[in-house]
């Protein structure tokens, strides 16, 4: 698709998931939350990020990676990013990327997504990447991926604390998050059918000597979305409590649902919230967003994961009013 629309202006709230908003301000609202985030992000710092990221990476540039950066350079033009932020390609075999850092935010991703991916769905993964830069994601990501990555008792600065609740609430966040993402991914390559084969090839690797078949694939996300008991939902939470992303199919699923209501295609059309624009909302607004778009036959799973969030922050400020007595 050769003539992408060039969305100006365009604010990050335009495609945010409610979901990913409220789980967000949640952790933002927790006594002590900024507090841990301090701590941490000190710790290890903007340099101290970067070495992480790129002492085993080269950084991307006309001369190095060349189609990569023109198509990268292609992603932040249609999104309409004034600041390109830097990429680098890190030689790995585990299919990912990432959005980090603090005040100057930077993207890798691995090799092995490049080998996986054709042209058009690393244009997806890459406008995914920088939608969680323009959402201002990448701090609460970044402390994540810390805190996965050296784990809660390995932080000096933390140690002491109570802190399962605020991983799990930061990890709830951070599932939420992609969704969001997932909907600027598909904003920067404007191709439906690349975002979810970009999913099916993430879920299930690259085709090798086989045959992939999407619809199958979609079919098989629906399914995933089908609650028939109540054992099945507490399966799905225990399943996904500790993981950082959303499963494949569950992140298909939910972007099609968007698609579907309209919203893409209304943002396309140029009716959309610009960065000039941009009012602040209250936490009880992003709630009712939340709530709304789940409707009602999911009014219990939405109430359960309020309730969770609900119930980490009462724990991670006990724990925090614990360590200060």
């Amino acid at each position: 698709m050769a003539d992408r629309i060039v969305l100006t202006q365009i604010s990050s709230r335009a495609w945010e998931h409610p979901a990913d908003r409220a789980a967000l301000n949640t952790l933002r609202s927790l006594p002590g939350f900024d507090e841990v985030v301090r701590k941490v992000a000190g710790f290890i710092g903007e340099r101290g990020v970067r070495h992480l990221f790129t002492a085993n990476a080269v950084r991307v540039g006309p001369r190095q990676r060349p189609k990569l950066d023109d198509l990268y350079s292609e992603v932040v033009a249609t999104l309409d990013w004034p600041k390109r932020p830097q990429l680098y390609v890190t030689q790995t075999p585990m299919v990912n990327a990432w959005a980090v850092g603090f005040d100057d935010p930077f993207i890798v991703i691995s090799s092995e997504m490049l080998r996986i991916l054709d042209r058009e769905e690393q244009r997806y993964i890459l406008a995914h990447e920088l939608a969680h830069i323009m959402s201002g994601h990448t701090t609460y990501r970044t402390i994540a991926i810390i805190i996965l990555f050296f784990g809660m008792r390995n932080l000096p600065i933390v140690a002491g604390m109570a802190l399962l609740p605020f991983q799990l609430a930061l990890l709830e966040w951070y599932r939420k998050s992609e969704l969001s993402s997932d909907r600027g991914g598909l904003l920067g390559t404007q191709d439906q059918t690349t975002a979810m084969r970009t999913f099916l090839k993430l879920a299930g690797g690259e085709r090798y000597d086989d045959e992939i078949d999407l619809d199958e694939f979609m079919v098989q996300a629906a399914e995933y979305e089908i609650d028939e008991t109540a054992w099945d939902s507490v399966l799905k939470i225990l399943n996904t409590a500790f993981r950082d992303h959303p499963f494949h199919t569950l992140r298909a699923a939910e972007l099609q649902r968007w698609v579907q209501r309209g919203e893409y295609n209304e943002i396309l059309a140029g009716n959309y919230l610009r960065r000039d624009g941009d009012p602040d909302r209250p936490l009880t607004d992003d709630y009712a967003d939340a709530a709304g778009y789940y409707g009602q036959q999911a009014k219990q799973a939405w109430e359960t994961l309020e309730g969770t969030l609900r119930r980490a922050g009462d724990a991670f400020s006990d724990a925090i009013r614990g360590t200060k007595k």
